[in-house]
């Protein structure tokens, strides 16, 4: 998969490339430092996805994803040092949203969402059903979200992000108002700001209630916060 990295800071650019190098499968097509040349490479070299700056200089990230030709648009993956912007981001259809200094494993995660999102429109892939789902607005209407495709939720200030094994789906609500539509539904509350599916538990940080940390599917790592380790250890069943 061919990545194009689009900065006008140069540390930033730097990190995204060394990070970049250390995920099998993905290249660099190119780098930009501005939203006017950000487009002439996405016209000139064709990738597969742009990893997104949002405040530049003259055309931001925003603009620039505006203005992506339809026929040959790449997966766009916004990266910003402000949370505010992710109800703009989310409207030109991004397929994450990741805050600076950016973190390995959520970067890697979106490789690969990326990649599984090639694949299954290659094949042809249909959505699951599931009775149970959440209804997210989106520029055009809404998007029905299967409770059974979410594998974790963050909090995103007035929002939530909802991260399925494809893409990202922003949705207005509160963590605590989720957690009575939730339930029943395999997600469990590990920290303030975050539920997971429990079934995508591979590893666990820490002993007793001293765990500070799940690792899920695409080896992403989730915090627990103090007051949920009792839960996340009996729904987990690790003191058997």
């Amino acid at each position: 998969m061919r990545v194009l990295i689009v900065d006008d800071e140069p540390a930033a650019r730097e990190r995204l490339q060394i990070l970049l190098a250390q995920i099998p499968g993905v290249e660099l097509a190119g780098t930009a430092t501005d939203g006017e040349s950000a487009l002439k490479a996405i016209e000139e070299t064709g990738p597969d996805l742009v990893l997104l700056d949002i405040q530049m200089p003259d055309l931001s990230g925003l603009a620039v994803a505006a203005q992506m030709p339809e026929e040959r648009r790449p997966e766009i993956v916004f990266v910003t040092a402000f949370e505010m912007f992710a109800a703009d981001a989310f409207e030109v259809e991004a397929l994450d949203y990741l805050l600076k200094p950016v973190r390995f494993d959520r970067l890697r995660q979106a490789m690969e969402r990326a990649k599984r999102r090639r694949e299954l429109g290659a094949k042809g892939g249909a959505a699951s059903f599931d009775a149970r789902a959440i209804w997210v607005q989106t520029r055009t209407g809404s998007v029905r979200v299967p409770l059974s495709d979410i594998d974790w939720i963050e909090a995103a200030k007035d929002y939530v992000l909802l991260h399925t094994s494809t893409r990202s789906y922003l949705h207005r609500s509160t963590m605590s108002a989720l957690e009575a539509e939730l339930e029943g539904a395999g997600l469990l509350r590990v920290h303030r700001s975050a539920f997971i599916r429990a079934s995508r538990v591979r590893e666990v940080r820490g002993h007793g209630r001293a765990i500070t940390a799940l690792v899920i599917g695409d080896d992403l790592e989730v915090p627990v916060g103090s007051t949920y380790a009792l839960q996340v250890i009996e729904a987990l069943k690790l003191s058997s």
